[in-house]
């Protein structure tokens, strides 16, 4: 999403005054707007993320998968799931086309 794309709305934001002077002395004045749309966005992305993390957290209880303790068995795992998703040739990946049409 862009701020270009979408109906603005005017809001009155506080800054300390060192971080205004900083932005001042770095942002040109017509590209403020857009600097501090940008970093909002991405601080937003980021506390989603962090929230989506929090709220994941232990669906993959160890105890709950006592076969994938080690990194061995992790990566022997991960590639079982590939196998099983992936044509194991182009071959295979040709014939699969010629079956869907």
């Amino acid at each position: 999403m862009t701020a270009t794309s979408i109906n603005k709305r005017r809001i009155n934001v506080t800054f300390p005054e060192s971080l205004l002077e900083t932005m001042e002395s770095i942002i040109a004045p017509r590209e403020r707007n857009n600097f501090i749309v940008g970093a909002t966005e991405r601080a937003l992305r980021q506390q989603r993320l962090l929230k989506a993390i929090e709220k994941s957290s232990g669906a993959w209880a160890d105890e709950g998968y006592p076969e994938l303790g080690t990194d061995e068995e992790i990566d022997a795992y991960v590639r079982r799931l590939r196998e099983t998703w992936m044509p194991a040739s182009l071959t295979e990946i040709a014939e699969g086309q010629a079956d869907h049409g």
